[in-house]
């Protein structure tokens, strides 16, 4: 079995904007792909999002997280978001690099699993210096098919850096 990457959209901020979206997804695809090259205007935050605008608390979500020095793990039910990064990846550079698989997310029978895969190696960060590599396990409790997703910085008014690129790739299996 092959898969197809197709380029759904692209966006690259001209100037620093608090949240990008991407909406009326088509159902066509097996499942998503969304890769993010992001710097938010204060350093340490994470990368969240939620799905078709449900702000209730059906997300749940585990970090794994590796430094080189360490490891760490935890797990948080009943979310109002979904977290793409753990530990404060986000910086005041472009250097985060972030790749998202939303699964089977056409499917109305089934709850969304999403994986994400953080790698930001500048060490700006208070919680490790370089920072490695987070893993974010989320599950979104709803069977509706994702038609839109949102992402944004997780905090009070921050918001990403201009030039933060958002791309979504629809995985067509054959």
């Amino acid at each position: 079995m092959t898969a197809t990457y197709d380029c759904i959209a692209t966006t690259t901020l001209s100037s620093a904007q608090s949240s990008v979206t991407f909406s009326s997804i088509s159902g066509s695809f097996t499942d998503l792909v969304v890769v993010v090259q992001a710097g938010s205007t204060n350093t340490n935050k994470n990368l969240v999002g939620r799905l078709n605008g449900d702000t209730g608390s059906n997300y749940s979500i585990t970090f794994l997280r590796g430094t080189g020095a360490a490891a760490s793990s935890s797990r948080a039910p009943n979310e109002t978001l979904l977290s793409f990064t753990e530990g404060g990846d986000l910086d005041n550079t472009l250097s985060n690099v972030t790749i998202i698989n939303f699964m089977n997310y056409s499917n109305t029978t089934t709850y969304k699993t999403v994986l994400s895969r953080a790698n930001n190696a500048e060490g700006s960060g208070s919680t490790a210096s370089p920072y490695g590599t987070s893993l974010c396990v989320n599950m979104w409790r709803n069977t509706s098919a994702i038609t839109s997703i949102e992402i944004f910085v997780k905090g009070t008014s921050q918001t990403f850096l201009a030039n933060s690129t958002f791309t979504l790739y629809g995985i067509k299996a054959e």
